[in-house]
């Protein structure tokens, strides 16, 4: 038995300069096989990543439909929300606190479909319906209809047949169609209002409809455990099965004659509408790189502080209605599936102060609007904190945001001022105080439901944030010097 002492302490043999030279070669025939692979699959390693942020949203639609089928009701039933998410909420990122949703599935094949709107009443409402893509084909609500309601014939992209009196037709260009419907709600003592207001909306076949009956609800039990976020589900997804649910549902929501050219590229690496792509395992592991290089670049993209000098980004006019803009439509799928269009509702955000730097919940702000500057809307407008995980902020006052609708202080020249910092600040202010966390960063999220021309031409935009600790001589307080900065309030609520 070899003794470990003398074993360790017996000299080593150094490679020869032989052995050096065949282990280079090795390696460089190692690395020149890869290089030339590489080569040799890069039209499949290119056409991966691009195919994959093609079809990105049209599968993530598709887990998000069987998704809520799971955690919150069946397809082709109205799912209405009845209060809003708190701190603890983590279905979706940055979620609303401004409306309650009222939202569906709606599979077309089981179609038609008769979407009911009873006359409005005094809130703001927009029904969005999205295709398969997440283009929005229809927004009823109070832009397009006004006070006046409306009835609707859904029908399929094949379906032929003639409009009942008393229908709009609108024409789904997909089977899978979601409805995300909005309602404004002020406040929680909102509810019963707008709860009734939800309970008006309808939705039922066109069978249904002409015979005046309702249908039956189906019979649903919410399973244990709740299902996976559907990002999760899809970082989880192998890019074999990714390719393969695309190809099918491409069957059933075909794409546009716009997408003509991608269509060709996608047949180019083997996936073609209703057939599960037949690769070779070279062909699987060169698109399957393409994906993760599409995924790596939009994370960089998205890490990106896109508010320098304190200004705030506001995402592309593209929002909705993404035409060939696959980029932008796959990272909204990624972020925030489920826009509206900028005419409805327009979503500036930040992470910066007016100096560029990043905001945190050890220092304070002023968002400060002057007299006639106000967010431009025909409804409402809100302002929300979200901390860096881009969930709501967990505060003794569960305040998430400030919204023109609540009983804010304004100035005696008519501006207004937000404060937004981790403590109270004093008197009458804290009616516009915005609670962050301390020792933690956080963001901004502006909403404008209906933006008035200003705002979506881009001549509007909303202010820059002060620190308001730190910007005098001595780094004065949080609070030690507002009277300083704003002209004495008005007692009153105010607009």
């Amino acid at each position: 038995m070899t003794n470990p002492v003398v074993a360790s302490t017996a000299p080593k043999r150094r490679p020869t300069p032989r052995v050096w030279l065949l282990s280079g070669l090795s390696l460089l025939l190692l690395l020149s096989g890869l290089v030339g692979t590489l080569v040799a699959k890069s039209e499949h390693i290119v056409l991966g990543a691009e195919a994959y942020i093609y079809g990105f949203p049209l599968v993530i639609m598709d887990i998000t439909r069987a998704n809520a089928a799971l955690s919150i009701g069946p397809e082709n039933q109205l799912r209405r929300v009845r209060q809003f998410p708190g701190a603890a909420f983590r279905d979706v990122v940055r979620p609303n606190v401004d409306t309650l949703y009222t939202t569906a599935f709606i599979d077309m094949d089981q179609g038609p479909w008769v979407f009911e709107l009873p006359a409005n009443r005094p809130r703001y409402e927009l029904m969005a319906f999205m295709d398969a893509w997440t283009d929005v084909f229809a927004a009823p609500g109070t832009r397009t209809t006004g006070s006046a309601g409306g009835r609707f014939l859904l029908v399929g992209p094949h379906w032929q047949g003639e409009t009942p009196s008393g229908l709009t037709r609108l024409r789904a260009p997909t089977r899978m169609v979601w409805l995300i419907g909005r309602t404004q709600t002020q406040g929680t003592a909102d509810y019963p209002l707008v709860h009734q207001m939800q309970d008006d909306l309808r939705l039922r076949k066109l069978a249904d409809w002409l015979a005046g009956r309702d249908p039956t609800p189906t019979a649903w039990q919410a399973p244990s455990p709740h299902p996976a976020a559907p990002m999760a589900q899809m970082e989880r997804m192998d890019t074999g099965e990714f390719f393969t649910r695309l190809a099918l549902l491409m069957a059933d929501n075909p794409p546009r004659a716009a997408d003509a050219p991608m269509r060709i590229k996608l047949q180019r690496i083997g996936v073609q509408a209703g057939t599960a792509p037949q690769w070779s395992r070279l062909d699987r592991w060169s698109v399957a790189l393409g994906r993760r290089i599409a995924d790596w670049k939009v994370a960089q993209e998205l890490g990106r502080v896109r508010s320098p000098g304190g200004a705030w980004s506001t995402p592309p006019a593209q929002l909705g209605n993404y035409g060939t803009h696959y980029n932008i439509r796959a990272v909204v799928a990624m972020i925030g599936i489920g826009a509206n269009l900028p005419i409805d509702a327009m979503y500036p955000h930040t992470q910066v102060d007016a100096e560029g730097q990043g905001l945190h919940g050890d220092h304070c702000y002023r968002l400060h609007f002057k007299a006639g500057e106000l967010p431009p809307v025909s409804a409402f407008w809100s302002v929300t904190a979200y901390g860096q995980d881009d969930y709501l902020i967990d505060n003794p006052l569960r305040r998430h945001a400030r919204a023109s609708h609540d009983d804010l202080l304004y100035n005696a020249d008519g501006s207004l001022d937000l404060w937004i910092q981790s403590q109270a600040p004093q008197g009458e202010r804290q009616r516009n105080w915005l609670p962050v966390k301390a020792g933690a960063g956080f963001l901004l999220n502006a909403r404008l439901y209906g933006p008035h021309t200003d705002a979506l031409e881009g001549r509007w935009h909303m202010p820059a944030l002060l620190r308001t600790d730190g910007v005098n001589p001595g780094r004065l307080p949080c609070g030690a010097h507002l009277a300083a900065l704003a002209p004495a309030a008005e007692s009153g609520s105010g607009q």
